[in-house]
């Protein structure tokens, strides 16, 4: 009888050992399984009871992976400046409304599935028209807040150009980026430039209809304050700026345009998008080329003011460099050579803002080729003087 008790329970251990199995098989595996489930559209391999799986990765980010952030600012610009040639609005200026920028393709994606990669409908539009923010100015430097769009005259490529709006924007929301030179160059008159920084921050930003932001950088850009309309954030963003180190400015205006002025802008009315530069101009650790930061700067429809730092009285080749993006995207460079003109310098840009113009045109030949294209606006009185960028890139068909 002991024998055959035996032989059963040895025959049945088997069936409880692949019970137990069945039991373990159905926990639920690693932390990183929940944390990081894998993507549904690619169903990992069936494997065979008893053979290890591959650990769940990650699922990639859904920004530009080239991005930087605040916390990681290396990325490769020179690769998402060629995307971006391709696949970026190719004109800039204040009318940034919900339908599709100049030239550019908007994508409307909607998910069928729990997975929004699977079954899209994309929708492609295209608007071959050109919009330009421009400012006016008499023999005096003051501002002309007057004119009609009879007074203009607008070419493009040398051509005239069919103009489809005219308007003063004077009164639009602003999405402005400060961009603050923290490197050892700037050293001696750092804290008043910050104080003055902060001062043009209470007054021109107003709570709940514009927004800002704070980029700090040296060797690398930092963001020490994200878009933001609370002053007091701002203020603590600016003062938490320390010098040290090189100058990454090009990576700076690269990356402010690209990353905070034109993939999160997504409001749907129209803003004034702009950046003010301090700096004494001088770069020195920049992954991107001064070309290709002004060319991100025009498809991003930004405007560059720049406040040289430079205190030696004479007009040195960083000046220049600060001209360079001031002229290109109809801004305007400042050279307080005191340092009670920062704050003057300031309030100058605060006034610009305020009172500018907007016109819309289509060119009298657009061809989407993706060419460097020029604008000329002219006043057909001859004692003003137009400000506007030089040109835009055309996008690709």
């Amino acid at each position: 009888m002991k024998t055959w008790l035996i032989l059963g329970l040895l025959a049945a251990l088997p069936w409880g050992l692949a019970a137990q199995n069945s039991t373990r098989q159905q926990l639920p595996t690693a932390p990183s399984a929940t944390k990081f489930p894998p993507q549904q559209s690619a169903p990992p391999p069936s494997s065979e009871a008893g053979q290890s799986s591959a650990p769940a990765q990650p699922p990639a980010p859904a920004s530009d992976p080239s991005a930087p952030t605040a916390a990681n600012p290396n990325f490769s610009p020179q690769t998402t400046a060629q995307q971006n040639s391709s696949s970026q609005p190719a004109t800039s200026g204040a009318l940034n409304k919900p339908t599709t920028a100049p030239g550019e393709s908007a994508d409307r994606s909607i998910g069928k599935g729990d997975n929004p990669d699977e079954n899209l409908t994309v929708i492609r539009k295209r608007v071959d028209e050109v919009n330009v923010v421009f400012t006016v100015t008499d023999k005096r430097g003051h501002f002309v807040k007057d004119l009609t769009q009879n007074d203009f005259r607008v070419l493009d490529d040398g051509k005239p150009a069919s103009v489809r709006f005219f308007g003063k924007e004077t009164n639009l929301p602003l999405r402005v980026g400060l961009l603050i030179d923290a490197s050892n160059s700037v050293r001696d008159r750092f804290k008043f430039e910050q104080e003055a920084a902060i001062e043009f921050l209470n007054q021109i930003i107003r709570s709940k209809y514009d927004k800002a932001f704070v980029i700090g950088f040296d060797t690398t850009p930092e963001v020490t304050q994200d878009i933001t309309d609370d002053t007091e954030a701002l203020s603590h963003g600016v003062r938490m700026l320390r010098p040290g180190g090189g100058t990454a400015m090009y990576d700076a205006i690269y990356y402010a345009c690209r990353d905070k002025l034109m993939q999160a802008d997504k409001s749907q009315v129209a803003t004034r998008r702009a950046i003010i530069l301090l700096s004494d101009g001088e770069d020195n650790q920049s992954r991107v080329s001064r070309e290709e930061a002004v060319e991100m700067a025009q498809r991003a429809e930004v405007i560059i003011y720049s406040i040289s730092t430079n205190t030696s009285g004479l007009k040195l080749r960083g000046d220049k460099i600060l001209e360079h993006f001031a002229d290109e995207t109809g801004g305007k460079a400042f050279f307080p050579f005191k340092i009670q003109d920062v704050a003057d310098a300031f309030s100058q840009i605060q006034d610009e803002l305020r009172s500018q113009y907007a016109v819309s045109y289509k060119p009298a030949d657009f061809a989407p080729d993706g060419k460097y294209r020029k604008i000329e606006i002219m006043a057909d009185n001859k004692k003003y003087k137009v400000r506007a960028r030089k040109g835009y890139y055309a996008p690709r068909q």
